[in-house]
Parts: C-alpha cells; structure tokens; sequence
C-alpha cells in the first residue's frame, strides 16, 4: 500500500472521530479524537515496550498500527487477546 494511501486512512479515520465527537456533543471534537488515536498507538508502543518484562508483545506492523489507532486501548486489547488465543 503507497504512503498516501496510509495517510489517507488515518485522516479519514481522524474525521470520523472528530464528526462522531461533534454528534455526542463534545467541546473539543478534534482534540478528543486525536487524544483517542494517540491513545491507541501508545499503548501498542507501551505493550511492546513492556514485553521483556511480562513475555507479551505485539509485532509493530502496517495492520497492527492502523487497528491500534482505530480501535484505541480496545483495540490493542483485542490484539492482546487474539494474541493470546491464536
């Protein structure tokens, strides 16, 4: 997949956040959708981080990162369980 391509999911991704957060009536829309994205994507980092201490890691990949910043904490959740199961 090309760079813009990439780029291209993440901001529309970023929008629909942000319209959502608009339609629950939030102050801030933008900053809490790209608070959530953050989120998503500091924890795949931290459980990586994290991985020589507990024996658990995720492998940092194109997939991994887009469900991560998607998904947020339930996302990285979900890998974990996946992990863990398969």
């Amino acid at each position: 997949m090309p760079w813009w391509g990439i780029c291209l999911i993440i901001f529309v991704t970023f929008i629909t956040f942000a319209i959502l957060h608009f339609l629950g009536k939030n102050k801030h829309p933008f900053k809490r959708s790209l608070l959530s994205m953050t989120l998503g994507a500091a924890t795949l980092f931290a459980v990586n981080l994290t991985g020589a201490f507990t024996g658990v890691t995720l492998p940092i990949s194109l997939l991994s990162l887009l469900v991560s910043i998607i998904g947020g904490i339930p996302g990285v959740t979900l890998m974990l369980g996946l992990n863990l199961f398969f």
